[in-house]
C-alpha cells in the first residue's frame, strides 16, 4: 500500500510536500481549495510543486474542490461550481495526477425539502465533470459523504450513482461512514458491495457524532474490522490519513498504527 496525507490549503502546497516528505509519506493528497491550493495558484506554482515532489520521491493524488455546490437548486451556482471542478481537473492533469477524489454533492438549504430534484441537479453536474475527467485522462473516485450532507451517504446511494456513472470508482472514507452508524457496519457494507470499485481510502477516527479527524485509536472507528474486510478484497492501493491536528505526533503515530493494522 501507499500512504499519504492531505495539505491544509491555507498553506503553500510546497510546504505540505516538505512536511510530509520529511515524515516519510509516499504521496500528497492535493485538496484544491482556496486560498493556497486553488487551481489558479497551482498552475502558477506547477514547476515548484513538481520539483518538491521529485526531491522527496513523492506522488500525487488529487482532491477536487470541496467548497462548491454542484447539487444546488440555483443553476448559476451549479455552473460556477462545475467550472471550478473542470479547471481543477485541468490543473490535476498538468501535474500528472492519475486519480482524484470527488465529493459527489451535498444537499443544503431548500434542497432538503426536494431531495429528488437536488439529486438530479447533482447528477447533471457530475455528468459534465465526468466528461471533462475523461477528456484529460483523470479517474474520478467518488467519496461517501457524512450524514449531514443529506446525499451519497449509504451504500444504496452509491448503487444508484454507479448505475448512472459506471466509470466512477470510489473513495471510501471510513470516518464519514462511522458517523451516526448505529450498527457500526457501514464501512463493511461499502467494502462488501463495492470492493471491486474502491480505488482510494480516507482514514481518520471520530466518536460517531462528528467528522472529528482525530488520531487513530482515539475514537470508535472499527479499524481492525475494516482492515480485515479490506484484506478480504485484496485492497493494496492508496490510503490517505486525514488527521487534522496541530501536533505532528498525532499523524506519525496514526501512520504507524495504520501500518501495523494493515
Amino acid at each position: 500500500m501507499q500512504f499519504g496525507a492531505m495539505n491544509f490549503p491555507i498553506h503553500p502546497v510546497s510546504t505540505a510536500i516538505e512536511t510530509y516528505g520529511e515524515l516519510g509519506f509516499d504521496y500528497l493528497e492535493l485538496t484544491m481549495d482556496a486560498p493556497q491550493a486553488h487551481y489558479s495558484v497551482i498552475q502558477e506554482q506547477k514547476t515548484e510543486i513538481l520539483n518538491a515532489l521529485k526531491q522527496y520521491g513523492m506522488g500525487l493524488v488529487g482532491h477536487l474542490p470541496t467548497f462548491v455546490h454542484i447539487a444546488d437548486l440555483t443553476e448559476s451556482i451549479r455552473r460556477a461550481s462545475v467550472e471550478e471542478m473542470r479547471r481543477s481537473l485541468e490543473a490535476c492533469a498538468a501535474l500528472g495526477v492519475e486519480k482524484t477524489v470527488l465529493h459527489p454533492g451535498h444537499i443544503k438549504g431548500m434542497g432538503v425539502f426536494v431531495k429528488d430534484a437536488a439529486l438530479e441537479c447533482a447528477y447533471e453536474s457530475l455528468a459534465l465533470i465526468a466528461e471533462k475527467a475523461t477528456s484529460v485522462g483523470v479517474d474520478l473516485c467518488a467519496e461517501n459523504m457524512p450524514p449531514n450532507c443529506n446525499a451519497f451517504v449509504e451504500p444504496d446511494d452509491f448503487k444508484r450513482l454507479f448505475k448512472r456513472f459506471p466509470e466512477f470508482r470510489m473513495t471510501l472514507d471510513v470516518g464519514h461512514a462511522n458517523i451516526e452508524d448505529k450498527t457500526r457496519g457501514r464501512s463493511a457494507a461499502f467494502i462488501r458491495r463495492f470492493g471491486d470499485r474502491i480505488g482510494h481510502l480516507h482514514v481518520s477516527d471520530n466518536k460517531g457524532q462528528r467528522d472529528d479527524h482525530i488520531r487513530l485509536g482515539k475514537g470508535s472507528v472499527d479499524l481492525k474490522g475494516i482492515s480485515q474486510a479490506l484484506k478480504g478484497i485484496g485492497y493494496d492501493g492508496t490510503v490517505t490519513l486525514e488527521i487534522f491536528s496541530d501536533n505532528p505526533t498525532d499523524l506519525t503515530a496514526s501512520l504507524a498504527h495504520l501500518k501495523t493494522i494493515l
